[in-house]
């Protein structure tokens, strides 16, 4: 099983117990205890699919109360218009730039106010992308991470802002590669900035944090818009 069939399958069993409990939004999940042996999943897996989904808007996590169920937004239920509609009017060269514009500054943000299931997670998504079968399942470890880092940031607006940003970045860049059918080769660039990213992240060094995601974008952009 590859990382990121282990890394779903736990939150498909969440995702299924949501939709068969009758919670609503603003109701409470049940402690982690209690969720995973109904689930019969370690509280470690619960506690992953619980950041997945908390990246994804799905779930509040609330520190000292425990987690919600959120209500859908009015800009989620029509994201899929939206997404389409700046796709079809940015240029991989502002897609990339709007991630400069925002990713470090997220990346600042999230040095002094990430939980440490944050940085765990960060890690092990950092590793997963070493080990990656395909660029497929790197581009979608290598997302996760990203909004894993908005979200730890602290600031909701600017994680809905980042994640719409992110779903065009797609649309517009990675939709658009003709990449080999195995995965990152070894001694790939974005593992060190990776790493460095979220060393900076560990040490709680706002502007580190800030550094080392740009430098880590404007990699990314020389190495995919070589011709831009």
């Amino acid at each position: 099983m590859s990382l990121s069939s282990a890394i779903t399958a736990p939150r498909d069993a969440v995702t299924g117990w949501l939709a068969s409990s009758g919670a609503v939004p603003g109701d409470r999940l049940p402690p982690e205890r209690n969720l995973s042996e109904r689930l019969g999943i370690s509280r470690g897996e619960l506690r992953k699919a619980l950041t997945t989904l908390e990246t994804e808007g799905i779930v509040e996590r609330q520190v000292g109360r425990g987690t919600f169920l959120r209500a859908p937004s009015t800009a989620a239920m029509s994201d899929e218009s939206l997404v389409k509609h700046l796709s079809e009017i940015t240029s991989p060269h502002a897609a990339m730039m709007a991630r400069l514009s925002l990713e470090p500054e997220l990346a600042g943000h999230a040095a002094i106010h990430a939980a440490p299931r944050h940085l765990t997670e960060a890690r092990q998504l950092a590793n997963g992308m070493r080990v990656a079968a395909n660029w497929a399942e790197y581009e979608q470890l290598d997302a996760r991470l990203h909004e894993l880092i908005a979200v730890a940031s602290g600031n909701p607006l600017l994680a809905e802002l980042h994640r719409i940003v992110n779903a065009v970045r797609v649309s517009v860049v990675w939709s658009k590669l003709e990449l080999p059918q195995d995965g990152p080769p070894t001694g790939y660039h974005s593992f060190s900035e990776h790493d460095a990213i979220i060393e900076a992240l560990e040490r709680r060094d706002r502007k580190a944090a800030h550094s080392a995601m740009r430098d880590h974008l404007k990699s990314v952009r020389a190495t995919l818009l070589k011709d831009d």
